[in-house]
């Protein structure tokens, strides 16, 4: 079970940290604000409570009655993935910017930025299907995998 309103209270905040990372630029602090975001979201990736964005949800907007819950019946490990491949690039984007200021860094940053967008206002996962495939073709470790835990013969 996932709670679609944190997933899209993530998304919000992984494009407006990334966007102000962006305007700021290098010479402002735009790398450690990437940095920090790429943070966030690998340590949400490791653990959930630890998921910053997602508790601003769970422990603001929901309670105060901001953002209604929008509970779906899907796993949250393809969720959990494409977080954590957010997390790499946006991890990298800030070494990148900070070491080199190269444009290299805010590519990164970018593509993010509009696969978070995609994901928040067309409802398209591509970290999500990137996962569901790896596990279909058994690619991924067995702790990581869906398909492991259903058992054999799961599809």
């Amino acid at each position: 079970m996932v709670d679609a309103s944190a997933l899209r209270t993530n998304q919000t905040f992984i494009i407006g940290g990334l966007l102000l990372a962006f305007l700021l630029g290098a010479s402002a602090g735009g790398g450690w604000i990437a940095l920090a975001v790429g943070a966030v979201l690998a340590l949400g990736t490791l653990d959930p409570r630890l998921a910053l964005f997602q508790q601003v949800y769970f422990r603001a907007l929901r309670p105060a009655g901001l953002v209604k819950p929008v509970i779906r019946r899907e796993s949250a490990s393809p969720h959990r993935f494409a977080q954590g491949l957010g997390g790499v690039f946006s991890l990298a984007s800030g070494v990148v910017v900070l070491l080199t200021g190269s444009v290299a860094g805010w590519v990164l940053a970018w593509i993010v930025i509009v696969l978070a967008g995609v994901t928040l206002f067309a409802g398209f996962c591509l970290g999500c299907f990137v996962y569901l495939h790896l596990d279909r073709w058994g690619l991924l470790p067995k702790a990581m995998s869906d398909r492991a835990r259903r058992g054999p013969g799961a599809v």
